[in-house]
This record gives C-alpha cells, structure tokens and sequence, in this order.
C-alpha cells in the first residue's frame, strides 16, 4: 500500500472515529454554525433527551425550536461572537413537548464542514436540581421543627409549674404531655426524611459548621474520598482537596456570600476526582448563620469525554494535514514525471516522424511505424493520467465556449475513418434535427469523452457496425439536455463487470489488456468528465451481442447565429522570411525544432537558454519565438518578462512546455506569451499556430514595433457577457467599466501590501473581491484560478516563491485588463 493510500485511510479511520464518538456520547451534543445560530449536527443523545428528529432539527435555530430561553441565547450569542469557550453553565431548556429541564451546557469552537461552529454539549443535571431544592425544604423544615421544639419546651416549664401549685389542672398537663410525645416523634420522623435526602443523592453531600468543619456527609461522598464517615464527620472540609488553601478561600466564600456555584476543584484522597463544588448556608430562627450544605459533583466522565474529543479533533486535523499534502505531492510528482517524460519522447516521436518523411525500405518504414504508434500510446496513457489527477483534485477546468454540435461531431468522427475502413466496419450516425445549431459548452471535453467511447467501441467490434446517435431529451429557455449514445456489435460486457469498467484500471476480463491493449483509464476519465459536468452515464452490454454506452449532458443556449470555425491553414501558405528564434537548452530537441522548421520552410536560430535568447534580440529581428520553458540560467518565464518589460518587445512568443497543468498555462498566459503548444509537437498543430501568427497580424496592446511586424500580445478580456449582461445597453457598460478601472488599482495595491506584510486574511480577502468582477469583464477563467490559488496559500498561512510569482502574475493580469477596458470605452458610443 502506498504512502499516499495509507493517509488517505488513515484520515477516514480518524474522521470514523470522531464521527463515532461524537454519534454514540451519552452526552447530547450538537454543532451550531457561529454565523447563522443554526443546528448543523446532532448526536443520538440530544435527539432523545429533547424528543426531536434529526429532520426536525437540522437547519433551524433555537429560537425557532423555542429550545433555549432568552438570557442564555443572549449570553452564547455574544461568547461565540467572541470566539470564547463557554465552561458549564446552568441553564433551563424545553423539550418537543414544551417541559423545562435544567442542563449543564458548555461549548468550543471547532471547525465542522470547513465553516467556524460551537461544539455544545448538554448534561442533565434536572434530578440534581430537584434533590438540592427537596434538601433546601427540609433544612428549613428542620429549622422549623426546632423552633416549634423550643417553644413547646417553653410551654412544658410553664406547665409544670401550674402544676406544682394547682393541682386541680391535672389532666391539663397529662393532656399537654401526650402532645409533647407526639412532637416528639414528628421531628423524629423530620430529621429520618433530611437524613434520606441527604443520602439519595448521588454527588458528594456535605454540610459544614461556619469553622470548616463536616458536621454530616452521606455515602457517596465516602465513596469518592475513599474515607469512611466516622473520619470525616469533625475533619476538616478543605482537607479532601488537592489544593487546600484554594478550597478553604472558596468554602469561605460560602459563608460570606451565602453560595457558590460551580468552581472546579479536585478531590485528593483515593484517586483524583475532579468535581464542579457548589454550597449554599442554612441558618436559626434567628437569621444567623449555623451551616453550610455543599455539593461535589463529580464530572470525571464529562472530563473524560472532553478529552477524547479534543484528541479526536486534534488527530483528524493531523491526518488532513498529512493527506492534503500527500495529494500536493501527488500533483508535483504527476507534473514533473509528465515533463520528464514528454521531453525526451518529444524528440523520440518528432524525430520518427522527420525519418518516416525520406527514403526508407518496406521493414524500415514499418519498424518506424511501429516506434511512432508505441511512442503515440505512451503520450495517451500520459495525458489519461494527468486528466485522472486533475479530476480527483477536482483542479478539471470547463470552458463555455458557443460551437456547432453538429459540425464538431462530424469532424471528430472523421478520424476514425481509415480505421473503421481497415477493419471493414460501418459507422453510422443519427442526429437529432431539432438540437439547436449553435451550444456554449467545452467541445474539447465532449470530443475527449466521444473519442474514448467510439474509441473502445473500434477497438472491440471485428463485425458489424458502430453506431453514434444524438438525440435532444429537454429543452428550456436556458439549456439543453443532449443524449449521446455509442452502440457497438463487438464482443460484449459480462452484467458483473458493467459497474466496475468505469473504475481506474479496470477492464472487462482480465484478458483484455493482453489482447486488445489499454490501460483501464479511458472508462473512468470518462465517467469523472461527465459527473464533473452534472451529467449521467450508463452501459448495457450482452456477450458476443455488443454494448451501448450513452450519457447525458446539459448546454447553454445562445443567440449566437453563427460561430467561426478554425482555419486550417495549408502547406502551401506564404512563409518566404519568416524568421524563428527558437530558445531550447536540449541539443536533442534544439536539432529537432531546425529540422522541422527547416523542412516548413522558415529560417531559424537557436538559443540555449533565455538569456542567450535575449542578447540575441538585441542585435537581431525576429518575427515569432519559440520558447521552452525550463531551462537553466534564466528559464522561459523570465525571458519572457524581461522582452515585454524591458526589451518592449510585441513579437509573437508560443510556450513549449512538457508540463500542461493548469496553473502552468495560466503562468504562460501572465507573463505575456501569446500561444502554448504541449511536448510532444504535433508538426500541423505547431505548423498551424505558426501560419494564424504570420497570416493575422493585428493591432498590439502597447504602440512597439520590432521591424515591421506588429502582433498581438494577449487579450485579457473579452466583453461577450458583459454585453449579453447590460443588453448592449453602452451607458450601463460604460458605467460598470468605470467601476471597474476605480476599484482594481486599490485592490492590487492592497493585495501587494498585505503579501508584504504577510497579512494573510487581509490578502485572501483582497484575491476575492477581484474574483467576481473578472467573470463580469470577461477575464479568462485562468486568470480567475490565480486568484483562487493566491486564496489557498493565504488560508494556509504559507509563504512561498510559487505565491511570489502569483501575486506578480495577478498584478500584470490586472494591470493589462485596466489598459483594454480603458481602450473599449473608447470604442463604445453612448
């Protein structure tokens, strides 16, 4: 088992475990979210204490329930607006049925589903409650009995001096002595009902003499000091406790306030016992102060549980730690091995390519072939696994981009043509009529999705026919729903293996992969593409019959009438004079580029790392540079940087980079490249860039020249939703322009200032408020996402280079779109 499969359980089993502790407490527990007052989780224990359902509960407030009463509401709201613990307090809450019960509650900040709640716990303490008031009753019924007792006496000296002189009253006096019996025995029968109360209760019981001395006690309290009562009737009270003289100031207090409530002390004798010590005083017909009644209660097991919690809380958030940075590892370690593998294998398949063109004999030609294909599967099973991480980091971009369904399925399935043909199969498609023209949706991810299926479909089918059907299933003002379907006459899918195949490295039988290839993935990159886009996916499969995957995806609807398809630009295109720097430090790749370009057509220069790449723009004109990203000395970012910031120079300039992840475009994009092409290079891709950069010079972001080319940087933004957004209203465009140029240059002053102060909060919070206001102007989604990713470092409280140049990247992005949107206001007429 991996390292990274062995956090990754490790964090359920410690999520199991808090989850398991927190459900099954005896003590009734609750989550409440500190911004809204609302139940967010509640434990058995509460359910059954208070008489709700979870369903009942979960997303009101007490307030709503009637649970809480005023004073407490008031006091909690205010702690947790603090951020303050709050340490048994007692207070009175309603249950389902409106009935009053007293609670020991008490509550800590914690962090439940990412958002800052209170941990409340509840323990009913109403028996207590009602045993110390019975005890109060009978203390004064006891004092009262004595009283009367006093009186009664009186009464008997009295009567017994009438009755040494007047003897005549006789059976007065025998009267008043029978009802001295009968007094007699109801204060006896008094002091056995003070005596049972004292000892029914379950906590330590005490009462003390104003001197500190125990003048009763009942069993539990011989129970938890482990001395007998004899001992301590007449021993000293504050004695019983770890710290005396902190027992002696409190039972003090007793006195002279009259109560305490709930201190925590620690019994000493027998084993330590932590308790929460209250005592209130008694006193004679006369008002003085003769005793005091103290109870001990004992919160061993709420200690207990307390504990566990924290230990829990303390080894779930250790074990997120460990396992976000076993996925941050993940990703380096996938970005990195791609690079390391593309690069070479770019030189490998361009350089088959460049052989495969000359003169070869019949076994050269296929042995070539043979190393291209082998080289092709490697570059897909690269681009499966990088697609799989990026959806399981949930890092998977979708673009909204208008395109004709119609026209791009067709094109897509074009190029299965020859193997079809090969393979003496039939294709047919069916398209439903009523689907509109024109989508907005990722056409690039529904090819990827359709290639694997029809793909596989190829693959597995040696008679018969591939069917592809689209068919509309819903349609509203908005959106569409689409059905797509790949139906092949192939060998089939056993019923037990139709919910596995679209697990990673999964296959139909475990002959597959030795038969017919592939690694398993295809499946599941498929499935991971539709669900990330709110879609369905399902299979039906007979052996020996063929299968049917079909799945369903949602697309905006647009009033767009036409979309411009991509130019495909022939070999036979202008390209006399064309001058290419290329910046390579891989002498392998570097002969590979001069080879390629030179059989283009196109004059080139090599440069081995930037800074050679930018003495050679200073003595030279160049029309498009080709620049690899890492490098030594000073690596393609860099390079690129210093020709726009200093140099001044506009030249086109395209990445070649062998790492494609998201972050890594949007660093391209930043610093001022204009285009990326992906290791390996497809010769008509990089051809086709090259021939859109010569054909269609257009007017530059800043008024430089670099002999007479003039080329476009990049554009920032794009006033397509903002149009839609306003109707084409040009006053409420100019409006929310305006507002956009006067708020950004604070914003990137302050997000500037708080990474230099390391203020973290301050700049996760500046990064965004800039969020909203890109997707309104337009601003590439990339762009957004460094953003987004200046907001996770900041959270983090992390200071790095990568958050350097992220904070640098932003500024430029932001500093760009200021200067387009200040030229579109120029163009838009009120």
């Amino acid at each position: 088992m991996s390292q990274i499969q062995k956090a990754e359980d490790k964090n359920s089993k410690d999520n199991d475990l808090f989850s398991d502790l927190f459900e099954n407490s005896p003590i009734s527990m609750v989550f409440i979210d500190n911004k809204t007052s609302k139940f967010q989780y509640i434990n058995k224990s509460f359910l059954k204490c208070f008489g709700y359902t979870k369903n009942e509960i979960v997303g009101k407030t007490s307030t709503e329930l009637g649970i809480i009463d005023d004073e407490f509401r008031a006091k909690m709201t205010l702690q947790l607006k603090n951020e303050e613990d709050i340490n048994s307090i007692e207070i009175i809450l309603k249950n389902k049925k409106g009935e009053p019960f007293w609670f020991l509650a008490s509550s800590q900040a914690m962090k439940y589903e990412g958002n800052d709640c209170a941990l409340i716990s509840f323990i009913n303490i109403t028996k207590q409650k009602k045993t110390t008031a019975k005890l109060v009753v009978a203390n004064k019924e006891l004092v009262f009995q004595n009283q009367e007792k006093e009186k009664r006496a009186a009464e008997l000296v009295k009567t017994n001096k009438e009755l040494n002189i007047q003897n005549e009253e006789k059976e007065k006096r025998d009267f008043e002595n029978k009802e001295l019996i009968a007094y007699n025995y109801s204060l006896k029968l008094a002091s056995h009902y003070s005596l049972s109360l004292i000892e029914a209760s379950r906590d330590p019981l005490f009462t003390i003499s104003p001197k500190g001395k125990i003048t009763d006690t009942n069993q539990a309290s011989v129970r938890v000091t482990g001395v007998s009562k004899e001992k301590l009737i007449g021993s000293n009270f504050f004695n019983y406790f770890t710290e005396p003289k902190q027992a002696k100031k409190i039972y003090e207090e007793v006195f002279k306030k009259g109560f305490v409530i709930d201190y925590p002390l620690v019994i000493t004798d027998g084993e330590l016992v932590p308790v929460l010590f209250n005592g209130s005083v008694y006193k004679d017909q006369n008002d003085n102060v003769i005793g005091a009644v103290v109870v001990a209660r004992d919160i061993t097991e709420q200690k207990k549980a307390e504990k566990e919690l924290i230990e829990a809380k303390i080894f779930a958030e250790s074990a997120t730690i460990i396992a976000n940075e076993a996925v941050k590892s993940k990703q380096q370690f996938l970005s990195n091995m791609s690079h390391e593998i593309r690069t070479p294998m770019n030189a490998i398949i361009g350089f088959t390519k460049v052989v495969l063109k000359t003169e070869l004999t019949a076994k050269q030609k296929e042995y070539l072939t043979a190393i291209k294909m082998s080289g092709d599967a490697l570059i897909v099973l690269i681009n499966d696994i990088l697609d799989l991480a990026k959806v399981d980091a949930g890092k998977m971009t979708f673009e909204k981009t208008p395109f004709k369904l119609k026209l791009s399925i067709k094109a897509m399935l074009h190029l299965f043509e020859t193997k079809i043909q090969e393979k003496n199969l039939k294709l047919v498609t069916h398209y439903d009529a009523t689907i509109p023209e024109v989508l907005v949706g990722d056409p690039v991810r529904l090819h990827q999705i359709i290639l694997n299926l029809v793909s596989n479909a190829v693959k597995f089918t040696n008679v018969g026919k591939i069917t592809v059907s689209v068919k509309l299933v819903s349609e509203t003002d908005d959106d569409v729903a689409i059905q797509f379907s790949v139906t092949d006459t192939g060998i089939g899918i056993n019923d037990a293996k139709t919910e596995t195949i679209f697990e990673n490295f999964q296959q139909a039988t475990s002959g597959t992969s030795r038969i017919f290839g592939g690694t398993g993935l295809g499946l599941a990159i498929v499935k991971q593409l539709v669900q990330a886009q709110n879609g369905t996916i399902d299979v039906e499969s007979i052996i020996g019959k063929g299968s049917t995957f079909s799945f369903v995806l949602y697309f905006d609807k647009t009033n767009i009438e036409d979309v411009l398809e991509p130019e495909i630009s022939e070999i036979d295109t202008e390209i006399k004079d064309t001058k290419i720097l290329v910046v390579e430090d891989m002498e392998l790749n570097q002969l590979l580029m001069k080879t390629v370009l030179d059989d283009f057509g196109f004059e080139c220069e090599i440069a081995a790392n930037g800074k050679i790449a930018i003495d050679k723009l200073e003595k030279n004109t160049y029309d498009i540079i080709l620049m690899d990203l890492q490098m030594p000395e000073m690596n393609g970012f860099e390079a690129t940087e210093y020709i726009r910031k200093t140099l001044k120079l506009t030249l086109p300039i395209i990445a070649l980079t062998a790492d494609v992840t998201t972050v890594d475009v949007a660093k391209c994009k930043a610093v001022g490249m204009n285009d990326y092409i992906s290791k390996p290079v497809d010769e008509r891709l990089l051809y086709s860039k090259l021939i859109s950069f010569i054909k269609k010079p257009v007017a530059i972001i800043e008024n430089n020249t670099v002999g007479n080319k003039q080329t476009q940087i990049i554009k920032y933004v794009d006033l397509s939703y903002l149009t839609k957004l306003t109707k084409a209203n040009p006053k409420l465009m100019t409006e929310m322009i305006n507002a956009y140029i006067k708020q950004t240059p604070p914003l990137v002053s302050l997000m500037k200032q708080s990474f230099k102060d390391k203020d973290w909060g301050l700049l996760k919070a500046t990064a965004h408020k800039m969020i909203p206001s890109f997707a309104i102007m337009g601003i590439n989604q990339e762009f957004t996402e460094l953003a987004q990713k200046i907001q996770e470092y900041a959270e983090k409280l992390e200071l790095s280079i990568e958050l350097n140049d992220l904070v640098e990247q932003l500024e430029n992005v932001c500093n760009q779109s200021l200067i387009e949107l200040k030229n579109e206001l120029l163009n838009i007429k009120i």
